[in-house]
């Protein structure tokens, strides 16, 4: 029973197709764990044989094999497929040079004792799907000047909610490890929020971490009591002062959300930035009511007026465009 059952797995990885199905799951998250390098100036990730052999044999625990995938039953079969591996070009053997610098090897055959590198880079289905949308995400927002109106509020509206929450959070997070810290302990909500080395996913674990302060805080932590206690006697003696403290934030909030944090004037200069700077109809008649020479006006015709005036007119609008050039 068991030879015909290895008789079935090796001719199962007989076919390159399946020997891709097997590199898909070996570079997953289920698949044996590996180590970052650098070899012809380019990262790559490796393994020793042994270790991919002993996984191929015996999973680590709670490792979900594949239900399309027949499991190896003797260290033969295994060394059989990674040696396919290593001829078929999924993985090449390699050597250290020195500390995470790796040179590729003579040797090509496949060994327990040899250090391999995957060449295989695993299913980029998933990678392409990310690309796309970034591009189309990319294209998408260079695009804002032709969105509709709608789009555009909604995109404000979520831009100034995710700052609010962000603040907030932070503000939460500081008060609370304040108030735990003066009693002589650290506790941290998200402790590695914002810790760039992680992932994304890594970033919100643990939930808190919670340990007893080193000592030689003792004088920090009673000096942060008092600052804390005197600001709430103040709150409470002074509510005229804090209410107003309070209204004004509610009031940038508001402002915040409703686009008007800049002044009308200051907006409409920002509306009107690309318009000539022409003076209106009615400011020249009254420059022109206001002239210097009121009785060399007063001389002249209605019709002589009429085209005194459009000739100051051509003159402006000509000094208008000599600046613009």
């Amino acid at each position: 029973m068991a030879s015909a059952e290895s008789e079935q797995s090796g001719s199962f990885y007989d076919e390159v197709e399946n020997l891709k199905i097997l590199c898909n799951f070996l570079r997953s998250t289920e698949g044996p764990p590996v180590r970052e390098a650098v070899e012809m100036d380019k990262r790559v990730y490796y393994l020793k044989g042994e270790k991919l052999v002993n996984f191929l044999v015996t999973p680590k625990k709670g490792t979900k094999w594949p239900k399309n995938l027949p499991k190896f039953k003797t260290r033969q079969e295994a060394i059989a497929v990674c040696k396919s591996l290593c001829k078929l070009q999924f993985m090449h053997r390699s050597e250290k040079r020195g500390k995470g610098d790796l040179v590729i090897s003579r040797e090509r055959d496949f060994d327990e004792s040899g250090i391999f590198t995957w060449i295989y880079e695993g299913d980029k289905s998933f990678s392409h799907m990310m690309t796309t949308v970034l591009i189309i995400g990319f294209l998408f927002c260079v695009c804002f000047p032709i969105w509709p109106n709608f789009l555009k509020v909604f995109a404000w509206y979520m831009s100034v909610s995710f700052l609010i929450f962000i603040f907030f959070l932070i503000t939460f997070r500081g008060l609370l490890f304040l108030f735990v810290w003066v009693l002589g302990y650290d506790f941290w909500f998200l402790p590695n929020l914002f810790d760039e080395s992680l992932g994304f996913v890594d970033s919100f674990k643990p939930v808190f971490s919670f340990e007893k302060t080193k000592d030689g805080q003792l004088m920090y932590r009673v000096g942060s009591a008092v600052a804390f206690f005197g600001f709430c006697w103040w709150a409470v003696t002074q509510p005229s002062e804090f209410d107003g403290y309070v209204k004004a934030q509610g009031d940038f909030i508001k402002d915040l959300y409703a686009g008007t944090l800049l002044s009308d004037i200051s907006q409409a200069d920002k509306e009107n930035i690309d318009k000539p700077k022409m003076e209106s109809l009615e400011d020249l008649l009254k420059n022109l009511d206001s002239s210097d020479d009121p009785e060399e006006e007063d001389e002249l015709s209605e019709e002589e007026r009429l085209d005194k005036m459009m000739e100051d007119l051509v003159d402006e609008e000509e000094y208008i465009t000599s600046d613009e050039e």
